[in-house]
């Protein structure tokens, strides 16, 4: 089992209080309660004990950010606009760096690693791998460091963090597997169109935890 663990890594994406309706955070996504992160948690908690390698990301924005609609004059939360061709998502203010609610709520103990990602005022950062214009975090060579080939991710949100997650890993070589029912999307639609997405990318889908399909994938 050490063997075949020490090939797996786990990503727990950006399980943040600014997510979250249970810390009334600023971009909360839907069903991120108390319960859904206390499941988080005991999942978390399961896989390091079976010897998986835990790692996380984490939203680090400054105040100036190019994603927050507040730095845009008339900007409106939740609009979209092109900024030099590329998409952007105009969001309320959060995880601003060193806040109270840009905190990881999954015991920090348990992480070999947190990849910050969002930290450049220009780009967002969706992925825990890179950023919008193509900065790589030192998420690669991370896992590469420890020797992992697979990679579980799960986290908020399905559509936009978990997803780019997933993507990049695909692309960067690694086998993926998404737990669906320890990640919440922000919205129905985009969730169910990432997931048929990552389908569509060889990652594997599972409804829950299941450690057996984990050691296995």
């Amino acid at each position: 089992m050490a063997i075949a663990a020490g090939k797996i890594g786990v990503i727990v994406a950006d399980v943040q209080g600014d997510f979250t309706t249970w810390k009334k955070g600023a971009l909360a996504v839907n069903g991120t309660d108390k319960a859904f992160v206390q499941k988080v948690q005991k999942a978390t908690e399961t896989l390091s004990r079976e010897g998986y390698r835990i790692f996380a990301t984490q939203d680090w924005h400054p105040g100036d950010h190019i994603s927050f609609y507040t730095n845009h004059p008339g900007g409106k939360a939740f609009e979209v606009i092109k900024i030099e061709g590329r998409t952007q998502v105009l969001w309320p203010p959060h995880c601003v760096q060193g806040t109270k609610n840009a905190g990881i709520l999954v015991d920090n103990n348990l992480f070999l690693a947190v990849v910050q990602k969002g930290r450049d005022t220009r780009y967002d950062s969706y992925s825990g791998f890179m950023d919008d214009g193509e900065q790589k975090t030192e998420m690669d060579q991370i896992l590469k460091r420890n020797g992992i080939q697979k990679i579980v991710v799960y986290g908020i949100a399905t559509d936009y963090c978990v997803k780019a997650t997933a993507l990049d890993a695909a692309d960067a070589g690694y086998k993926v597997l998404v737990i669906e029912g320890l990640c919440k999307g922000v919205a129905p639609e985009t969730s169910a169109k990432a997931l048929k997405e990552m389908k569509e990318k060889g990652i594997m889908i599972l409804k829950e935890l299941d450690l057996q399909k984990i050691k296995t994938f």
